[in-house]
């Protein structure tokens, strides 16, 4: 069973990996963005990291609910909504059990997808964050670790694609040939996940 204190310690392993890798997401960014992704998603997770010290909820469902609002005020540009709706719709759907079972994970992080999608307007093969994300959920049954798998191959599988939604899309075929940033970002959260899962 996972508690609020796993939950704490994905965001941990998230802020860290963000950090960690915020040069290469602007630089994913620069070609087909507003080369702005890296440093928009480490200055929400330090928030993140900040607000859940502070504050530490005793629920998952309250971890990542507090987690989600936070991006959404301190995020710029669409991740900050996007992730903020992925971590807030996510933690409802969990509600205020005090343990959860990584099957009732799996299946309000489907419900938080979804959020994201109806959000954003994107599906798979849009070249979205969604390429990442829908096939972690569909591997999260098997594993955390297949999760982590799956992620970071939607975001390679971008790579060749067309964007159809968000800034990319303005590019039209100039957005072939560039791996998908918000892709390459949720690919960095569910490999935090996996991460959290091999420390339990």
């Amino acid at each position: 069973m996972l508690d609020a204190d796993f939950f704490r310690r994905w965001l941990t392993a998230a802020t860290a990996a963000v950090d960690r890798e915020a040069a290469r997401l602007t630089e994913l960014d620069s070609p087909i963005g507003d080369a702005d992704h890296g440093s928009n998603l480490q200055r929400g997770f330090v928030a993140v990291s900040a607000v859940l010290e502070k504050e530490a909820p005793a629920t998952p469902g309250g971890v990542l609910t507090l987690a989600g609002r936070q991006l959404i005020s301190t995020v710029g540009g669409a991740s900050g909504p996007l992730y903020g709706t992925l971590l807030r719709r996510t933690g409802k759907a969990l509600g205020d059990a005090p343990e959860v079972s990584g099957a009732e994970l799996a299946a309000a992080l489907r419900i938080g997808v979804d959020a994201v999608m109806t959000l954003g307007g994107a599906a798979p093969g849009d070249k979205t964050m969604i390429d990442a994300l829908v096939p972690a959920v569909d591997a999260l049954g098997t594993s955390f670790d297949a999760a982590a798998t799956a992620a970071e191959q939607g975001a390679l599988a971008t790579t060749p694609m067309q964007a159809r939604k968000g800034r990319a899309s303005y590019l039209g075929e100039r957005s072939i040939g560039h791996q998908d940033p918000g892709a390459t970002s949720s690919a960095l959260l569910i490999g935090a996940l996996a991460e959290a899962a091999r420390d339990e």
